[in-house]
């Protein structure tokens, strides 16, 4: 079992900068890939980036290339992902997701657990 906790959503400016981290519990944090889903008002949830087990491969959703960053640290059972150069578009709730397999995948349907989100509101 993992429990995951985002914080470090809030209101920024578009062209601001965020950084969300996501802390798991349990001991086997480091065999598990990460991703990051948002999801719109009226939307359907969306990949945003993923990292593998060991950190070493990454994928990222064609609108973030370039503007956001996944990393993770697990030493301190940490991901976190570093978004610039926000756009209002960026609005949404974000969620942090474990997955078993360790390679990173796009599919929400291929993690296993999932954190409550957090809110990132970008204004124009």
């Amino acid at each position: 079992q993992v429990q995951l906790v985002e914080s470090g959503g809030g209101l920024v400016q578009a062209g601001g900068s965020l950084r969300l981290s996501c802390a798991a519990s349990g001991r086997t944090f480091s065999s598990y890939a990460m991703g990051w889903f948002r999801q719109a008002p009226g939307k359907e949830r969306a990949f945003v980036a993923a990292i593998s087990w060991s950190g070493s491969t990454t994928s990222y959703a064609d609108s973030v290339k370039g503007r956001f960053a996944i990393s993770r640290d697990n030493a301190k059972n940490t991901v976190y992902l570093q978004m610039n150069s926000l756009q209002p578009e960026d609005t949404a709730v974000y969620s942090c997701a474990a997955g078993r397999s360790p390679y990173p995948t796009v599919g929400a349907s291929t993690y296993n657990y999932w954190g409550q989100g957090t809110q990132v509101t970008v204004s124009s």
